[in-house]
């Protein structure tokens, strides 16, 4: 595997519930989590189960955690925020045509799509900083 092992067994059965080829999509953005958490530097992540998801969430209430799954069509997956949060709105502002939407919660991929990464490492670093950036703009 990578240097990001999954050490959580349950969180390791979900993954190898899923169809390979679903399986290994949501590995890569696994993936990308955890490099976007490094690059970040301070943020330290813990992965665990949510609703029986593998979700990610920075420690100390940096972030909001972001479930890696399947969409309830199956046909496609994606990233999962917590629905209060403004992440969703912020991102379909700034990239309207990028990435496909679902209310206020998901960005889905379709099987076929192409990643924009460097704006997913956007999204990804903005949802692991959430709260502390949230925090840093009340102050102001």
């Amino acid at each position: 595997m990578t240097q990001y092992d999954i050490e959580d067994l349950s969180v390791a059965a979900v993954y190898k519930s899923y169809p390979e080829d679903l399986r290994n999509k949501l590995l890569a953005l696994r993936q990308l989590i955890f490099e976007t958490a490094d690059a970040i530097g301070d943020v330290v992540l813990t992965e665990t189960l949510k609703w029986g998801e593998p979700s990610y969430n920075a420690s100390g209430r940096a972030g909001t955690p972001i479930r890696l799954a399947p969409s309830r069509e199956k046909s496609t997956y994606g990233l999962f925020v917590h629905c209060q949060t403004s992440l969703i709105a912020e991102f379909k502002e700034r990239y309207p045509d990028i990435f496909h939407y679902r209310g206020t919660r998901a960005i889905l991929f379709s099987p076929d799509d192409t990643i924009a990464i460097a704006e997913l490492r956007e999204f990804i670093t903005t949802a692991l900083t959430y709260h502390r950036r949230k925090s840093l703009l009340v102050k102001c």
